[in-house]
């Protein structure tokens, strides 16, 4: 089996598994207890802690461990928001976010915040001029994503920093669940104020994720209990979680982007170029991208089909996000491009892992050419 559905999750890494069981058996204290083994596991848990800022070049900052990428989305948006109320009431995310930021946002406009969403052009990526013109100066929360997690389509990070810090005192959080790995995030000057992580997207574990931020930067919490996690997630710390997240960002962290997943994105373009000139495939967002995702769409033909084609001959992918795969219809993504209606709902995605090969991109292209083949004969009844 070829596994090219990374962009929804990642196989786990034997040796963030090992950590995760050694931990487990040597450091089970709670991280709150005053006893000598709960002091044990603290110090493992703040050893942790601080390794990831180091990563994220920000060691005086703070990171807060979550169940995920949702529940760190919610917190920055949501805490953020009712943290700095007393200043404004304004937001701006854009049209493609990821779910748990679309809809921790209508939750904010039910309780009488605004909220822009900003569009994107053909390739997924929004305007700085739309962004500067959306600023006010009641702007309290920027949240915009790193990289699109349906088409990889990737956004001027440093840019939209640079332009939030001339026009307002809004905080600028960053979902950077697909890019962390592929690209460099950092929390530095020219970065966001905050990012989103998530263990399993990195070969790591389901269920452990985490908000990074700046020094001085405190949102309000959302859940409720003993005050664990300076008191914005309560909660007893999943030590094992924690320590086997900061070993997925160790090894998974890049000072540029990965080379090798460029380069076997770029050999599928060149591939699927041959169908691109019969107006058989469209290929979406080519040049703005992140190097392990590529997203291109059939006319005439749901992605749905061409999805099970490929996993009867062994290939695994997917037809966009599956946070949203199930519903049969063109995502919230594929809309706001505005693509061919023709296309819509022929999406599929390939996306790249640290278990992929050269050998299996070559033999993705030899089951392509033979679904291309098929629907280029019309016998769509074989394919479906």
């Amino acid at each position: 089996m070829i596994y090219f559905d990374n962009s929804a999750t990642t196989q786990l890494d034997d040796r963030i598994l090992q950590s995760y069981i050694e931990v487990n058996k040597r450091y089970y204290a709670n991280p709150a207890s005053l006893h000598l083994k709960g002091k044990e596991a603290e110090a493992l848990l703040e050893r942790s802690r601080a390794q990831i800022l180091s990563i994220l070049g920000a060691p005086n900052g703070e990171v807060i461990f979550t169940s995920g990428g949702t529940e760190a989305n919610n917190l920055a948006v949501i805490g953020l928001a009712k943290a700095l109320q007393s200043r404004g009431n304004h937001l701006i995310t854009s049209k493609i976010e990821h779910p748990s930021i679309l809809r921790a946002m209508e939750y904010l406009e039910a309780q009488g915040f605004e909220v822009d969403y900003l569009p994107v052009n053909t390739d997924g990526v929004i305007s700085i001029e739309d962004l500067e013109a959306a600023i006010r100066k009641d702007t309290i929360v920027v949240s915009i994503m790193h990289v699109n997690n349906e088409i990889g389509a990737v956004q001027p990070i440093e840019a939209i920093s640079q332009m939030i810090k001339q026009k307002s005192r809004a905080v600028f959080h960053s979902d950077a669940v697909q890019s962390f790995g592929k690209l460099p995030i950092q929390l530095d000057a020219k970065g966001p104020d905050m990012i989103t992580i998530s263990a399993h997207k990195i070969h790591g574990l389901k269920g452990s994720g985490l908000l990074a931020m700046k020094k001085g930067v405190i949102p309000h919490a959302i859940n409720f209990g003993g005050g664990q996690e300076k008191g914005l997630r309560s909660g007893t710390v999943s030590v094992p979680d924690a320590v086997s997240l900061a070993k997925s960002i160790r090894l998974n962290a890049v000072e540029e982007e990965r080379k090798d997943f460029r380069q076997w994105r770029n050999q599928l373009i060149q591939f699927v170029d041959q169908y691109v000139r019969k107006d058989q495939i469209l290929v979406l967002a080519p040049e703005q991208a992140s190097p392990h995702i590529l997203t291109i769409a059939f006319q005439h033909i749901k992605g749905e089909v061409a999805v099970n084609f490929f996993q009867e001959k062994g290939i695994t992918l997917s037809t966009s996000s599956a946070c949203s795969s199930k519903s049969g219809n063109a995502g919230h993504v594929i809309e706001a491009l505005g693509i061919p209606q023709k296309y819509k709902n022929g999406v599929i995605r390939i996306s790249f892992g640290n278990m992929n090969s050269d050998q299996q991109i070559e033999e993705f292209k030899k089951i392509l050419a033979s679904f291309m083949e098929l629907l280029g004969r019309g016998q769509h009844d074989e394919v479906e």
